[in-house]
């Protein structure tokens, strides 16, 4: 079963490895069959040559005046001539009547040309050496006189198919005889058997080429699976990944460079993908307890003003002291409730439209204007301005002003109405400004100070519910300031104090 869906797997049409075995093979192939036919190209030519030039080297053997004497025998020359012309005693050459030269190749034919165009069939088609009882073919006129102007002794040699069934080789080599004439020697034979020869040597190679495809085939699957198996542990691996097991990773540094990067980029995936899950549960929780939060701030004050019109209902309208307190507190718990809202609505503001309108402003300036507003809010509390002058930046000044009232309210919820001090300073840092507000009041246990900024978190509930604090403020605060591109931070020891640090760009505006 499982060495049929193996088998199914790489037989398989869009399979990876079907394409990759198939499309190497189909390559190969490719290469082969141009390299088979390229060879054969190559090895006619190299065969023709090598043939042609053996023929000229045998023609060049033989004394030229042999040839003259034995075209004048087949013309009917007595046989004095012929042996007063023929070659030496010692070079052992016979030309038998009617015969070529012993030491050419079988099947040859061979003629003599003059230089007035007179061809000379010095075998012909009743002698055991002509070509399947042919004669000599004749080339153009042209050709004939070419070869015997040519000085060039370079290797000449055609291929005809003059019969239009026997295809032959041809090759001139011009001879220089005693007289100082010059004349032609044509010898012809058929190119049969080196074709033969030449099929024989393609069908070698086309079959060794099919045994090393096969090989090729039984060698590349195991190959081509132990290659691939770092993809297919990568997809074990995904296959066990899903919606609530984003914390696996898959392997790297598997020894290939493309899977390496793959898997680089798939964790890198996996990590964003866990990362939005994890703040998209972490958005839910904020929303829950800021729903739940919302709705217990709301509701208290909603009880409290319930509860003193139940008073009222009961007769305390008939007394004066009863009435004056029941409505002072019904106000001021209707004017918790509107800032409560107000918070909630300018938060939801920030989120939806996080624009601001900024304007060339002098940020000592506006810090100096608020110190009347900000001495008032702080009562019996020392107050200590250190502002460096001369800093100018693009600012909204109202949601700037929010951010410093803000600041300056929570020191003066935790610290002491007689011995409390609060500084606030700004000065100039590298690539913008830092306004820090720093107070001596009971400060912040670190376990708290991660979670400062959140909406509805207080540190100590029952202090900020005295004077009316909702924990929405420093959250406000955070949101303003980062929509001017800026950052906010909080240092608080227990019982040493507080110190808020805002920092903003002083880039000009676009």
């Amino acid at each position: 079963m499982k060495l049929k869906s193996r088998l199914k797997s790489y037989l398989a049409p869009n399979s990876l490895r079907f394409q990759l075995l198939s499309r190497s093979l189909l390559l190969l192939a490719g290469l082969l069959i141009v390299i088979g036919g390229l060879q054969y190209i190559f090895m006619q030519g190299f065969l023709y040559q090598n043939q042609a030039k053996s023929i000229q080297t045998q023609i060049q053997s033989v004394p030229p005046d042999a040839w003259v004497l034995m075209a004048s025998n087949d013309q009917g020359n007595s046989s004095a001539t012929a042996n007063n012309s023929a070659a030496p005693p010692d070079s052992g050459l016979f030309f038998p009547h009617h015969h070529g030269p012993f030491f050419f190749l079988p099947d040859t034919n061979i003629a003599l040309i003059d230089q007035d165009g007179t061809f000379t069939e010095l075998t012909n088609g009743s002698t055991s050496g002509s070509i399947n009882g042919e004669t000599s073919p004749r080339l153009a006129e042209q050709d004939y006189q070419y070869a015997l102007q040519s000085n060039d002794h370079h290797l000449s040699y055609k291929i005809v198919n003059s019969t239009g069934k026997n295809e032959q080789l041809i090759v001139l080599e011009t001879i220089r005889t005693k007289d100082h004439t010059q004349e032609l020697v044509q010898v012809s034979l058929s190119t049969k058997p080196l074709k033969d020869m030449m099929l024989h040597q393609l069908l070698v190679f086309l079959g060794v080429s099919l045994g090393a495809l096969v090989i090729g085939i039984l060698a590349f699957i195991p190959v081509l699976r132990k290659t691939l198996v770092p993809l297919s542990n990568m997809v074990d691996k995904v296959e066990q990944i899903d919606a609530g097991n984003l914390a696996e990773r898959i392997p790297v540094d598997q020894g290939q460079v493309e899977i390496d990067h793959l898997a680089n980029s798939f964790n890198g995936m996996l990590q964003r993908l866990e990362s939005s899950f994890d703040a998209e549960i972490e958005s839910k929780e904020q929303m829950r307890r800021f729903v739940a939060d919302a709705s217990h701030e709301l509701r208290t004050p909603l009880t409290a003003i319930h509860g003193f019109l139940e008073v009222l209902l009961r007769g305390a309208v008939n007394q004066p002291d009863m009435l004056d307190r029941s409505l002072k507190s019904m106000y001021a718990e209707s004017e918790r409730m509107k800032k409560l809202v107000e918070d909630l609505l300018l938060l939801a503001k920030l989120d939806r439209s996080p624009k601001i309108q900024r304007n060339e402003i002098m940020l000592d300036e506006v810090i100096k204007e608020m110190a009347p507003q900000l001495r008032l809010l702080a009562g019996e509390r020392k107050v200590v301005l250190k502002l460096t002058s001369d800093l100018k930046g693009w600012f909204d000044v109202d949601r700037l002003k929010q951010v410093i009232l803000n600041l300056f309210h929570n020191a003066v919820q935790h610290t002491d109405a007689e011995q409390g001090e609060i500084q606030i300073s700004l000065t100039k840092v590298r690539g913008g400004v830092e306004l820090s507000v720093h107070d001596n009041g009971s400060g912040i246990s670190e376990k708290h100070l991660s979670k400062l900024f959140d909406r509805f978190y207080r540190s100590d509930s029952s202090r900020t519910r005295k004077y009316g604090g909702s924990g929405l403020g420093l959250s406000i605060t955070k949101s303003i300031v980062e929509l001017h591109g800026g950052t906010i931070r909080v240092e608080s020891a227990v019982d040493e104090g507080t110190t808020f640090y805002v920092w903003l760009p002083l880039a000009e505006e676009a």
